[in-house]
Formats: structure tokens, sequence, C-alpha cells
């Protein structure tokens, strides 16, 4: 399999899906949706593979148990790279992200004393300069509003020391390219540009580096 991009149709079929969140109208483009929507992510997934690790394509069921929104379908197109990587296709376009969105409370006890270190805090804050002097937003999660407990207020890093997740993000609007191997092309790019903030994630949050990625 070759990924050659997604055809425009499959974007019209989220807008489609946006407007007709029903069994009827999933049923209709079933087919359409495994072979030109979930079919292009597959060959993507493939063809990042030997880079970035084996892929994960979520289930396109919303989990409606605990939500007041009963609307039975996701309105996007979500894949999981192994190293940590995000896509997603929607009728909006296409967007990837990576690092760690949320952390659990030993991830995030490691996590603010890496970034309370002088060493390994300046460290993250310079990878985090570079990654956004190309262009890439590094986006801060569950944000407390003042310091966490244990840390002065006044810390040189507070405004990462408040977050509870970190990673990069990026967005592109639909356009043509996205219906060629140049959509790849721009997903590896990113990937590749955001790397060292997930590697200091590795190495410093998770305690699991992983060589290579």
């Amino acid at each position: 399999m070759t990924f050659r991009g997604w055809p425009s149709e499959a974007l019209e079929f989220y807008e489609g899906l946006c407007a007709d969140n029903s069994k009827t109208y999933w049923t209709a483009h079933q087919a359409f949706y495994e072979e030109q929507v979930r079919g292009p992510m597959e060959e993507l997934l493939a063809a990042l593979e030997p880079e970035f690790g084996p892929g994960k394509i979520f289930r396109p069921y919303r989990d409606v148990r605990f939500s007041k929104d009963k609307t039975p379908y996701k309105t996007h197109l979500g894949a999981w790279l192994s190293f940590g990587g995000y896509i997603q296709l929607s009728a909006d376009g296409l967007a990837a992200g990576s690092g760690m969105y949320q952390l659990e409370p030993d991830q995030l006890d490691r996590y603010r004393r890496a970034v309370a270190d002088d060493r390994t805090g300046a460290q993250l804050a310079a990878l985090i300069a570079d990654i956004e002097a190309a262009k890439i937003g590094v986006v801060g999660h569950g944000s407390l509003k003042t310091a966490p407990r244990g840390f002065p207020k006044d810390h040189p890093r507070i405004e990462l020391l408040r977050h509870k997740g970190l990673t990069t993000w990026t967005e592109w609007p639909p356009a043509a390219w996205l219906g060629t191997a140049a959509a790849q092309k721009r997903i590896v790019t990113f990937f590749r540009a955001g790397r060292p903030l997930r590697q200091w994630l590795d190495e410093h949050v998770s305690g699991h580096p992983r060589a290579g990625t």
C-alpha cells in the first residue's frame, strides 16, 4: 500500500456527518469511510511505522455513557503512533500533535521536578524555543492558575510548572496537497521538528526513553 493522500470527498464526508450525525447517514456512507477515509490513514501509518513506530486508528464511535451529547459518531478520524504522535483528519483539514497530553500523578511529579531543576528545566525551555522558532506551537494542558504546591510563584519557569501535559500541535486547513503524498511529508517534518520535546519527556517524565524517536 502506498499513501497518496485523502480525496476531497473525505472531508465532505465529515461535513455531512457534522450535519447529520445519525446511524442512517453512517450506514449509507460506511463503505466510503472504510475505503476513502480510514484506508488512506492505514496507508499513512504503514509508511510512518519504520521511523515512528506502529500506529493505531481510534474507533469512530463516541462513548456517550457519561456525556450530555449523545451523537453516536466522532466527527474526525484520529490515529496514534507508538512514539507519542497523533494525527487527525476532519472537515477542518489535517492536524497533528506529539508529546504527553495528560500526565499521571507519578509522571506529573517527575515533570515538575525536572522543570524546576536548573539543568533539565533550562534544556526544556531551550528546546521549546527552538520548536516555536520553527513555527510549531507548544501547548500546555490542564494548566493550573497558580503555582503548584511546593513551588515558588516567582520561579523562572513557573509557566511550564503549571502545566499537567505538554504537546506540540499544528493544524493545516483543507488544501489540494491533502490529496497527495505531500500530506505525509508535512506530517514527517512536523514530527521530526517536535522530536526533541518527546525525547525530553521520555527521558525525564515517562522514565522509558525510546531510541531513535
